[in-house]
């Protein structure tokens, strides 16, 4: 099978490109080149923006590719520029979104209104009503951003039958977002306790192993009855924050507590902005029956995995707000 990426240079895309290779798929990917990647001995490098896609055209469409995977799509126009390069010149196409589609998770970012939405979620769960959910940060990027308009696109073009991928909170090696970090770190630093406001230890959220949703898309780029299907990709069991910190401090071996306490005996600096009342635990059940997917790496190895990685590779900047050490004594003391 010839399978063109889009992008596949950081964090999940090397699992991917490395899986389908020793497949024996002939694989191409298009990258910005910005992202050193040990890349298997075959694997064509076409190098180019992605916002300029089109520009590319010719080159990209020679590739005859069965299966274009894009793993960058994040705007409404990013989507177009892709329908309108490979419709009519491949067979199926395969688009990662995300589960911040859902209304749960608009909720839990207070932008959007309304009671909580039950647990679990499915794909046939109502999505988003307000569009562009990063417009109104203050000092962010990605304004247009909105893989809900991604999907409407993909999905709309029965000419280049799509299939959609939505990605849980994925953490692992090369994890840019350094999601274990802040409490990894507490560990590191020698820390007797971590402090929880009682809200957010209880809340739970959808994650995934990078090299087991790589797994997942592997599986939605190979296999033939993914074609016209969205799916949740994550684990089976979604874990709350206080049992995330359990596995991390099992890994790691430390011997510290997580206190929770109630919103109004912290103070401002260590309480959640958002509705974490609102879960996001996404129900991965149709992937798993149609495409017969599973993880083949385990809970323990994976925390193993991403604790031996951030250990080595913090991130080169830290909010030193984000460790106010100073505060949580105070905190602490009054127990």
């Amino acid at each position: 099978m010839r399978i063109l990426i889009i992008g596949g240079t950081r964090f999940m895309g090397p699992y991917i490109i490395k899986s389908l290779h020793a497949a024996g798929h002939k694989v191409s990917i298009f990258h910005r080149g910005q992202t050193p990647t040990e890349l298997p001995e075959g694997i064509q490098e076409i190098l180019g923006d992605r916002d300029k896609l089109a520009d590319h055209a010719e080159r990209l469409r020679s590739l005859k590719a069965d299966v274009v995977l894009d793993m960058m799509a994040g705007t409404e126009q990013q989507a177009r520029q892709f329908m309108e390069v490979f419709t009519g010149f491949a067979h199926r196409s395969v688009v990662v979104s995300s589960q911040d589609v859902y209304r749960a998770f608009g909720r839990v970012n207070l932008t959007e209104g309304g009671e909580v939405d039950l647990s679990p979620i499915t794909e046939d769960s109502p999505l988003r009503e307000n569009l562009y959910p990063h417009r109104n940060h203050p000092g962010g990027d990605g304004a247009e951003y909105d893989k809900i308009l991604v999907e409407r696109v993909v999905m709309g073009q029965p000419e280049l039958p799509g299939t959609i991928l939505r990605l849980p909170a994925v953490y692992g090696p090369g994890d840019f977002q350094h999601r274990m970090f802040p409490y990894l770190k507490r560990m590191l630093d020698g820390r007797p306790a971590i402090v929880l406001e009682e809200s957010v230890a209880n809340w739970r959220w959808t994650h995934g192993y990078v090299e087991n949703v790589a797994d997942a898309i592997t599986l939605a780029v190979t296999d033939e009855r993914a074609s016209g299907r969205i799916y949740n990709v994550g684990e089976p069991l979604a874990l709350s924050v206080a049992e995330r910190i359990a596995q991390i401090a099992k890994a790691t071996h430390w011997q510290g507590r997580v206190v929770t306490l109630p919103t109004d005996r912290l103070p401002e600096s260590m309480r959640e902005e958002g509705n974490v009342a609102q879960h996001v635990v996404a129900d991965s059940t149709r992937i798993r029956r149609e495409l017969d997917y599973a993880e083949h790496i385990d809970l323990e190895e994976s925390f193993r995995h991403t604790i031996a990685w951030e250990s080595a590779n913090p991130p080169a900047k830290v909010d030193p707000c984000t460790f106010d050490y100073e505060t949580e004594d105070q905190v602490l003391a009054t127990l």
